[in-house]
């Protein structure tokens, strides 16, 4: 059996995955105040509540070669996953240490895959490669595997001001968002921008919104992986309403780290789903 080691950047919003070789390259957040690196030690919480009272200007800056090619490490066949190339320049940097590691070690193969996502639906491919890679698949078998697995994510947003300061929507569009209770519900759109879906009044008709939507885009009662920025009762809402319609579901919640905190923000919410 091959060395296959599984990779991902700090989107996937996992720091470590159980039963496999595994590295993540951080992504940083930046304010003309301060960096916050996306490691397993970033306090989350503290950088959310510094970035709520912060008007200046934002913005991510992604793993860099060098970020790479360390968590590459020695690995015989590596599978790389990314941030979505839409938001991000992760994609295109991966690709480059890829070039570089496979000009070195030429008997070594590594595959890069932009996720077209982010967070949940990330972690979710991460783990259908682990499970691959434990059954003992090579990097053909799993990418063929990949290529058959339907994830979608969707995202409820009570904020968009970090979104609007990083230039990815226009301040016309954020400044929609918590007005009056309005919660905004959207999706990864199949070339991986944000796509927004419809403008809910309150977090019980956002859920609801959010399930009708997941129903129209194919999910079933398959797996779903629910990350959430500083807002468990949600969460643990969301996941009761889907426990109700589809009873054997495998749902779990986890935390939002820096990168996803600092998209959803504050009461934000994003879902991977299987289709």
């Amino acid at each position: 059996m091959q060395n296959v080691k599984l990779v991902v950047d700090s989107s996937a919003n996992i720091t470590e995955l159980s039963g496999v070789s595994f590295a993540c390259a951080p992504l940083k957040i930046v304010t003309s105040e301060k960096q916050y690196v996306d490691t397993k030690e970033l306090d989350v919480h503290e950088m959310v509540k510094d970035l709520y009272s912060y008007s200046g200007k934002s913005s991510t800056s992604c793993p860099n070669t060098n970020d790479w090619m360390s968590a590459f490490g020695d690995a015989e066949e590596i599978i790389c996953f990314t941030i979505t190339s839409a938001l991000s320049g992760s994609y295109n940097s991966a690709c480059t240490a890829k070039q570089l590691y496979e000009d070195m070690y030429p008997d070594r193969r590594l595959l890069v895959v932009d996720s077209l996502s982010a967070g949940p639906e990330i972690a979710m491919m991460a783990e259908k490669a682990a499970q691959m890679i434990s059954d003992g698949m090579g990097l053909d078998e799993i990418e063929k595997g990949l290529s058959e697995y339907k994830t979608e994510l969707v995202f409820v947003l009570e904020s968009m001001k970090n979104l609007a300061n990083n230039g990815r929507i226009s301040k016309l569009a954020a400044a929609a968002a918590g007005i009056l209770g309005v919660r905004a519900v959207g999706k990864a759109s199949d070339q991986g921008t944000l796509e927004m879906l419809s403008k809910s009044r309150g977090t019980s008709k956002a859920l609801a919104d959010m399930i009708g939507h997941m129903k129209d885009m194919g999910y079933n009662g398959g797996k779903v992986r629910i990350a959430h920025c500083l807002n468990p009762q949600a969460a643990n809402h969301l996941k009761g309403r889907l426990e109700t319609l589809y009873p054997k579901a495998d749902i779990m919640i986890e935390e939002c780290r820096g990168l996803c905190s600092f998209y959803a923000e504050k009461g934000g919410m994003l879902v991977g789903f299987e289709v």
